[in-house]
């Protein structure tokens, strides 16, 4: 069973950066595809990055691309997001989620059938 759990949110300021995790266990092969996905307040969620856990070969939604980086730590079973020059806009609760192998890898987002599992969520505040 594909579990994963996030961690990291908290608040920022404009500009500031926060670094978020995610831990994942079970998951089927040592090449996986995991994805963050983030839901903003009374908005629809959306695919975020993505990074294959073998080759590390990453993907970024455009909102995001020069700003955000998905990277792994395979010892630790872990997958991170670093999120600098954060903007109000980016406020979000941030989940990552393992895509059905044999998927494409890219920033995926519910009700997305390839997703296989996600986790709780860590929220994120960007404010002045």
């Amino acid at each position: 069973q594909v579990q994963l759990m996030e961690s990291g949110g908290g608040s920022a300021q404009p500009g500031g950066s926060l670094t978020l995790s995610c831990v994942a266990s079970g998951l089927p092969s040592s090449n996986n595809c995991i994805t963050w996905f983030r839901q903003p307040p009374e908005k629809e969620r959306e695919g975020v990055a993505a990074i294959y856990t073998g080759g590390g070969s990453m993907y970024y939604a455009e909102f995001v691309r020069g700003r955000f980086t998905i990277s792994r730590d395979n010892a630790k079973n872990t997958v991170y997001l670093r999120m600098n020059s954060l903007k109000p806009e980016d406020t979000g609760i941030y989940y990552c989620a393992a895509v059905r192998r044999g998927r494409s890898c890219r920033p995926r987002a519910p009700p997305d059938k390839d997703l296989e599992a996600w986790g709780q969520g860590t929220p994120v505040t960007v404010s002045s």
